[in-house]
This record gives structure tokens, sequence and C-alpha cells, in this order.
């Protein structure tokens, strides 16, 4: 969950989420350090008279200019395909859960199970209960069984929605006519949050994500409970 004033990513409840957290560490000080050396350069342009006709137009700096940038790339985008193959990546999940968006509400239907299925609506703020977060509470969860890998498919029935819980590195589009998947594994119990990241209508921002992520045999407990 987000705190006010935060300035990073929320803290990664997946491995998917802990390569993409490394990811972008490993980018950013790419970035950090091409932005200070140029910045150093216009400086020193700017403030010396100082020149060295033979140094600026050398073909050996050419040369490096040329593949030093080259380099720099390749050492970003191997990395960024790892990732993309291991996000692809969905080896014998133990639970598919299918995601259906609407106008303005998600619901959800465990494929697994003969007749599992809710859906799942923003609590008004007038209902909230003490402790509870605003625009972000929803009165039926989305309990799944912690440390398992699950296959959540995504589509709509109506408009674009996205399907995206920052925490669990996922974001997939809700496409009419089309079933996206992603794969879910969390490393811990716990709630885990998430809103609807595509522009769907004038209440896009009121259907939110709760992820509720237990132990298994908790998880056994619920649905049973639920059929």
């Amino acid at each position: 969950m987000a705190y006010p004033f935060q300035l990073g990513f929320q803290d990664a409840s997946s491995p998917i989420m802990e390569e993409l957290l490394h990811f972008h560490d490993h980018t950013l000080m790419i970035v950090f350090l091409i932005s200070s050396l140029v910045l150093y350069i216009i400086s020193l342009m700017l403030t010396t008279k100082l020149t060295h006709t033979s140094t600026m137009d050398a073909q050996e700096v050419e040369t490096i200019w040329t593949i030093l940038p080259a380099i720099i790339l390749i050492m970003i985008a191997l990395p960024s395909l790892r990732i993309l193959y291991m996000m692809d990546e969905i080896n014998n999940p133990s639970l598919t859960v299918k995601t259906m968006g609407h106008q303005w509400y998600w619901s959800y239907e465990y494929t697994d199970y003969e007749d599992l299925s809710f859906d799942s609506y923003m609590i008004p703020t007038s209902d909230l209960n003490p402790g509870d977060l605003r625009l972000l509470e929803v009165d039926n969860r989305v309990v799944l069984p912690m440390e398992l890998p699950i296959r959540m498919l995504i589509s709509s029935e109506d408009v674009l929605h996205s399907w995206a819980v920052p925490s669990l590195g996922l974001k997939t589009d809700a496409i009419p006519g089309r079933l996206n998947q992603a794969t879910l594994i969390s490393t811990r119990p716990g709630l885990f949050y998430g809103q609807c990241s595509e522009i769907c209508g004038s209440n896009h921002s009121f259907m939110p994500i709760v992820l509720e992520m237990v132990p298994l045999k908790h998880f056994e407990s619920w649905s049973l409970s639920m059929i």
C-alpha cells in the first residue's frame, strides 16, 4: 500500500516485482551517470576558453561516442528482455481466476470451481468502517493462496479497462473480445490494493481491486464456505 509523499515504488511482494525494482535501479543509475557526464561536459564548455583542435576532430573520439551508447543500450535491453520472458512464462498454474471488467466494477470467476464467482464493487465512503481506506475498499475481496502460481485471465464486457496491482508487478489491459493473461505469485500474506489503470469512463476512479493473499489451508476453508 502506498503512503503519503511516497517517492519510490511500493514494497515488492512477488518475484516479478523484485526483478522490476532491480531493473529500475539498474537503469536509473545508468541514466544518472550519463546525465552527470553530459552536465559536466556542458559546464566545461561554458566556463573555459581553452580548446584542443586535434581532440575535437579526432576519429577516436567519434568512434568512442558511437560504440559506447550501443554498449549502454545492450546493458539495458538484455535485463529488460529477461524480465519480459519471466512475466510471460506460465508453468503449471495451481489456480486460474477469470477477471471481467465492467462499467464500473470487476467480476471474478474461479474457473477451477463449479459455482464460485462474484462481483466486486467499491464500498461507498458513507459505508466505510473505521480504518478502511477510502476509494480502495470493496465488498468482495479476491482471496488467493500465497506462494502458488496463479493465472489471471483478464477481459472486459464493455470498454477498455486495466487490471493493475502495483506491489505485485501486475498491469494487464482488459480488452473486449480479447482474453489476456498474467502470472501472479505472492511471497507473503496480506492485503494488496490496486485500481483500474485505464480511463474507462466517468467512474473510472471508482473500481478498485483488493487481493487477500492467505495460506493455502485458509484459502481452502474460504472456497468451501463460498460454494
